[in-house]
Order: C-alpha cells, then structure tokens, then sequence
C-alpha cells in the first residue's frame, strides 16, 4: 500500500494539523510514513500545504511532484494542485466554499460540504476533521479510531473536552464520502 497525498488550504484551517494527525496514525499502525509541510511567511491566511506519505515499504523522499489524492480546503488550492494528482486519482474537496470545483475527468471528484456540516456540529473548526472522515473512507490509509487515539497525544489536554466533536465530525466526513461513489 502507497498513498501519497497533498493537503492544502489558507493557513489557520487546520492543514497541518489533519496531515499531521495521518501520519502519526500511520505510525501507530507501524506503517512508514513522511509529513512534509510547505507554507510561506504568511502562514495565516496564507496558503499552507503539506504532503504525507503513508506506505508499506521505507518511504525514499518527502518531496512530491505527483499525489495519489489531494484533500484541498479552499479555492486557490484546487487551481494549484489539480494538475498535479495522478491519473486515477482522487481529489476531495471542501464544495461550500470552493465556487469551482475540479474539472479532470480522469480524476474521482468527491465534493464534501465540509464548512456546512462544520456549523451544523456547532464549530466550523472541525472543517478538517470532516475532510480526514472523508479521506479515510475513500482510502483506508488509516484507521478513524487510530486517528481518535492520535488526537488524545497530539490535542494539548486542556483541549480534550473537543475529542467528542472531532469524533462526531470524522464519522460525519466519513459518512458523506461513503455516500458518494
């Protein structure tokens, strides 16, 4: 198994965050994995990336050209990266705020109304959590209750009281995607 996979959006969305939490369930699942952040000065607000790579086999480099799926969170992220996902390949994207869509039919669109279900749960913050529920359906690299158990490490324990609302929002994200097919 090989997934290589960009994430990107504006600084503050969470980006690194969501990949970050991939590949520590990848090393948790005892699976080789590389997180490789990219982002200007401007972090917040800016434009923010960051490539993952989760595999079987010794991983040789974090530096990407082509990804096997693309998780992208806003609008210049789907003009950036669209190009650069491999024929086959799958790109899931945030569709409330994301005005034009991907356009590769040589690619599996999953559109994901992630801001809206974000406000439905009571916090758009966990946009990016519904994109990881997404993400996991559509490819298995990993397991949601490994991420659960990630994010009881990687959340600062103040924050735990939101481990039950990043839940719900992965299982949300999760749900949508296994509805599109």
């Amino acid at each position: 198994m090989l997934q290589e996979v960009i994430f990107a959006g504006f600084g503050g969305q969470g980006v690194l965050t969501i990949a970050k939490n991939i590949a520590y369930s990848a090393m948790l699942e005892e699976r080789e994995t590389c997180w490789f952040p990219t982002y200007g000065p401007e972090m917040r607000g800016g434009t923010a990336g960051c490539t993952v790579t989760v595999s079987d086999k010794p991983v040789s480099s974090p530096i990407l050209a082509k990804f096997d799926t693309g998780v992208i969170l806003n609008q210049p992220s789907i003009a950036k990266y669209e190009a650069k996902i491999k024929s086959g390949g799958l790109m899931i994207w945030e569709s409330t705020n994301i005005v034009n869509g991907p356009t590769r039919t040589d690619i599996t669109n999953v559109p994901i109304p992630a801001y809206k279900e974000a406000v439905k749960l009571g916090n758009r913050v966990v946009m990016g959590m519904i994109l990881l529920g997404a993400f996991v359906q559509k490819t298995e690299a990993v397991k949601i209750e490994t991420i659960l158990e990630v994010l009881k490490k990687t959340l600062p324990e103040r924050r735990h009281n939101l481990i039950p609302l990043n839940e719900k929002a992965l299982r949300r994200g999760y749900e949508l995607a296994e509805a599109i097919k």
